[in-house]
């Protein structure tokens, strides 16, 4: 297997992507390391938000959000997961594994933001971020959700998800920028494309994005259902704001916000919406109002003045 590192050229003149790098080595187990990228912008003593990224995107996909949560008063931090954006990429899709992805991400934020931090996730980002809030409840102060979901098995699965992970796993023609738009209602621009293209010049750098699709545990036999199933008692019993505003024009995982909301003690009596002309990708598409829930539910638990 080898590990792939970024290539400094292709990511070079983003569009509206001025922000500084920074960089953490993750023990991605069996005696390997890699480079985990990382955006952390905003005072380094403000109140810490983390924004997790999903499938098959990376820290770009925030770069509207995270100036107007800047400027509301937060520090973001965004990491781009192993295997996407900047972050390094092992090139073998049988070494990504849920549980593994959440090590990763627990190393990182453990040695990055240690400190109770809110929390917007999206997709996998949710899959991972969802789980680790079930585990360690205490160190989150608030939760926002967006088409995402902490599944536990039972084979449900909505079609367009099933149709989704089938052309992830055998489609020749895997173009990441060209996935990127077609989950928007909003028409990314053709630099916009180019960006999300950036991280994915070649099949060997898809391994990760190939790989996550297959991992979702929808099927009882997938590895995940049990962790899954033991997170869910402490997410379940979260007890601070937590939102959910999902699109209603995502086909793989829009009608999975009720049913997300309605299991969270701290989602009660929250203004959950269904965001109308807005894919899955909500970040691109409703970037403002994504940003000013994260904004209420912080003022709602005290973490924001």
């Amino acid at each position: 297997m080898q590990i792939i590192a970024h290539d400094p050229a292709r990511f070079a003149a983003l569009p509206d992507y001025p922000f500084a790098e920074n960089w953490l080595t993750i023990d991605l187990g069996q005696g390997l390391s890699a480079q985990m990228h990382y955006l952390d912008e905003g005072p380094k003593d403000a109140p810490p938000l983390i924004l997790f990224h999903g499938e098959p995107s990376w820290s770009y996909l925030y770069r509207k959000m995270i100036p107007l949560l800047v400027q509301a008063g937060f520090r973001c931090l965004a990491p781009d997961l192993i295997g996407f954006g900047k972050s390094d990429k092992p090139d073998d899709q049988a070494f990504y594994t849920y549980a593994r992805h959440v090590d990763w991400l627990k190393q990182w934020r453990d040695a990055v933001v240690p400190e109770v931090a809110g929390l917007f996730c999206q997709d996998w980002g949710g899959l991972l971020g969802l789980r680790i809030v079930g585990q360690e409840p205490e160190r989150f102060a608030l939760v926002v959700a967006s088409n995402t979901f902490l599944p536990t098995g039972g084979g449900k699965a909505s079609p367009g998800f099933l149709a989704w992970r089938e052309f992830a796993r055998s489609s020749p023609d895997f173009k990441i920028g060209g996935i990127m738009d077609r989950g928007c209602q909003s028409e990314l621009s053709a630099v916009e494309i180019a960006a999300y293209d950036a991280p994915f010049p070649d099949e060997p750098s898809k391994a990760g994005a190939r790989a996550f699709p297959q991992l979702v545990p929808v099927e009882d036999d997938k590895d995940g259902v049990a962790d899954n199933i033991a997170a869910w008692d402490g997410l379940a019993a979260f007890d601070k704001p937590f939102l959910t505003l999902f699109g209603e024009d995502d086909p793989v995982l829009g009608q999975a916000g009720p049913l997300l909301s309605k299991r969270i003690k701290g989602a009660e009596g929250q203004p959950h919406a269904m965001l109308p002309k807005c894919g899955h990708f909500s970040q691109e598409d409703r970037p403002a109002e994504l940003s000013q829930g994260v904004i209420d539910m912080a003022r709602q638990a005290g973490f924001l003045a």
